[in-house]
């Protein structure tokens, strides 16, 4: 855990660091936003920030947007500032915590960043198969695929392999290829000079440089241009990068976990993956199950989040009833482990009872009805549709769908089976055409 504090934060910042560091964090100081700013850029990261509340959060928010600098911001100051609180919040800070610094606080929002409550958490025996495999690689510094269907757990895997290789003390670093523009995913990977493009306020280091001595992933591989994937390879096999704007190569170091649920080998025969790059990537693939074929890890993770989302929202921690239960392992789960995690927010935010029942259940494609009458609606709903221009018909299921994902680009270009180029020249389509387009979501505006 990397931690930034800009600021004095009212003349505790000693104290916020001390507690900090004795929970495992690598603690950065700046006096003032632009020292915070130059550090991000420099390379050197950070996993969080944390801001005196009467420096200009409104102004560090902006700027990171604009720089597309993808951090959580928390902003610190005396508990009798409640309005300054309230202004911080407004101007984009994630939390507020109070002055002077109370130590579990701060170690529940360094644990939130850290995502210690999404380790790997499984019960059966084919999911044991992919951790064993996971163990006996992760030592090693080779390259790293690792396939799935959409939610079944590929980047917390990824993280899993970082904390038991080598590396594991140094940083961990993300980029989603697929939430990213083409034009801005190079810069991304590896850095631009000053001036290198419109925009280019102030030389800034790529992933590659702030993954130094690490790991890096790339989530959603397949969905990276072509052209780019060229530069990519160099930069794997030669070990050294480019900046945008840069005048000589720069050396890096750093390990290769990439991520995809499409079958690379199909998109190398359709010309849309190089195959040079795949064999590169490809030294060893790591194949997550899907959810239904995981049925021992349908009730023990049902049991973690309803546990975890009672205790992140301050209601009561309510059981799991056996009929909610069996509700869960009759589901066919085409969401995986992200749609059963969904489920049981909402089903401990509706919960009443001493329990959690099936009445707080709300599935996707179940609402109770018995095959019969789900089919008689289905007819229903397709006799609906008569008049309809097939056109309107596919604008209303993919921006339907879209909110179904909470705006999750990714996600959603999954469950439609098109490609998120498609997906995105659809939607500027419908911007253009007036019809309200919901904005990414929380993981693909924070780069997750």
């Amino acid at each position: 855990m990397r931690l930034l504090i800009i600021g004095s934060l009212g003349g505790q910042i000693g104290a916020a660091s001390q507690i900090a560091i004795g929970r495992g964090a690598k603690v950065t100081h700046a006096d003032d936003i632009e020292p915070g700013l130059e550090i991000l850029r420099s390379g050197k990261g950070a996993d969080l920030v944390m801001i005196d509340v009467r420096q200009d959060v409104k102004g560090l928010v902006d700027q990171l947007a604009a720089e597309r600098i993808i951090v959580p911001v928390v902003a610190c100051g005396t508990s009798t500032d409640t309005q300054a609180a309230v202004r911080a919040i407004r101007a984009g800070a994630r939390e507020y915590v109070p002055l002077p610094p109370d130590a579990e606080l701060i170690a529940a929002v360094l644990a939130a960043v850290a995502e210690e409550s999404h380790a790997m958490i499984s019960a059966d025996p084919k999911m044991a198969q992919v951790l064993k495999l996971a163990d006996q690689v992760s030592p090693s510094d080779a390259s790293i695929l690792i396939t799935g269907e959409s939610g079944t757990g590929k980047e917390l895997m990824a993280r899993y392999i970082h904390r038991k290789s080598k590396r594991s003390d140094k940083p961990f670093v993300a980029v989603n290829c697929a939430a990213i523009p083409e034009t801005l995913l190079e810069s991304e990977l590896f850095g631009h000079e000053k001036g290198a493009f419109t925009g280019a306020v102030a030389r800034r280091l790529g992933k590659f440089e702030e993954a130094q001595g690490g790991t890096l992933l790339l989530d959603e591989i397949s969905e990276m241009d072509v052209r780019l994937q060229s530069k990519l390879l160099r930069a794997i096999q030669e070990r050294e990068i480019d900046r945008l704007g840069g005048s000589k190569p720069v050396k890096v170091d750093v390990r290769i976990i990439a991520t995809t649920n499409r079958a690379l080998q199909d998109e190398v025969k359709k010309g849309t993956f190089r195959e040079d790059l795949y064999f590169r990537l490809n030294v060893m693939t790591l194949l997550l199950p899907p959810l239904r074929e995981r049925p021992k890890d349908i009730e023990i993770l049902a049991h973690h989040f309803a546990k975890f989302y009672a205790a992140a929202n301050s209601v009561p921690e309510r059981p799991l009833s056996e009929d909610a239960l069996t509700l869960l392992k009759r589901h066919v789960w085409r969401g995986n482990v992200r749609e059963l995690e969904n489920t049981l927010h909402r089903a401990v935010l509706l919960a009443t009872n001493s329990t959690i029942g099936p009445e707080a259940i709300m599935l996707n494609n179940s609402d109770g009805q018995s095959q019969g009458e789900t089919t008689v609606a289905a007819d229903k709903t397709t006799q609906g549709l008569i008049g309809r221009t097939v056109a309107d018909v596919e604008r209303d299921l993919i921006l339907d769908t879209l909110y179904h994902c909470l705006g999750n680009r990714t996600h959603a270009a999954n469950i439609l089976g098109i490609s998120i180029r498609t997906l995105r020249n659809k939607l500027k389509q419908y911007g253009e055409e007036g019809y309200k387009v919901p904005p990414p979501g929380e993981g693909e505006r924070a780069g997750l």
